[in-house]
């Protein structure tokens, strides 16, 4: 019977539903070793520690009891039992190294606050930095703005200085074109003034002679009536 494999001894003996059902067996030990043989207090000893700080409770007794009670010997019984309890054993402890500890977890929670932190210093320092140069990009804009807006006010004084200054002389033009307009016209007005006086004296010098030519010739008639 020792070399036949635990699987055939569970199934031969009934017990493919035992072995199943002995993953609810882990509970709190409560050990009689004076009802249990040399071997069984050797198991009980042993699965206290599995593991450097690591501790699973079985109850193999009830478990080997129960192999017993299916018809297995007590050597087979047991060493199903500490099979059983070593593969549970070993599969608490693959459980637990993927799990991580309050001091791992705290170690993880400070370098996280860690790295949050120094990320929000990188990116306050990074904001200050830009705001910085927007600050100083807007100070130069701001020069450049006035520069512009001096240069723009002084051209426009200067357009309104020249624009002045051609008005006045346009002024200065019109006023003395306009006074030798007045010049013109009053010498005109002399001259055609002049004119008709005299083509009034000529008129009158022309009658005159007319009018004495006709008193003679008036007075030759007569006497040659």
């Amino acid at each position: 019977m020792s070399s036949v494999s635990l699987a055939s001894l569970v199934y031969r003996r009934g017990g493919a539903n035992l072995g199943f059902r002995c993953l609810s067996l882990i509970r709190p030990i409560d050990f009689h070793l004076s009802d249990s043989s040399p071997l069984l207090r050797h198991f009980s000893s042993q699965l206290v520690k599995t593991h450097v700080n690591k501790v699973y409770l079985a109850d193999t007794l009830a478990l080997v009891r129960k192999l017993e009670a299916q018809g297995l010997p007590t050597k087979q019984a047991e060493a199903i039992a500490s099979t059983i309890t070593e593969t549970l054993n070993n599969s608490l402890g693959n459980m637990t190294y993927s799990f991580v500890s309050k001091s791992e977890m705290d170690k993880i929670e400070k370098i996280q606050d860690s790295n949050l932190s120094k990320f929000k210093s990188e990116m306050k320092s990074t904001q200050e930095h830009h705001f910085s140069l927007l600050q100083q990009e807007t100070r130069k804009l701001q020069g450049d703005i006035e520069k512009v807006t001096a240069g723009h006010c002084l051209d426009l004084n200067l357009e309104r200085g020249r624009i002045r200054d051609e008005l006045t002389k346009q002024a200065a033009e019109n006023t003395e074109l306009t006074n030798k307009l007045d010049r013109e016209i009053q010498s005109l007005r002399t001259h055609l003034e002049t004119t008709k006086y005299d083509a009034i004296k000529y008129r009158i010098g022309t009658l005159v002679s007319l009018s004495s030519i006709g008193l003679i010739i008036v007075q030759i008639w007569l006497l040659n009536l």
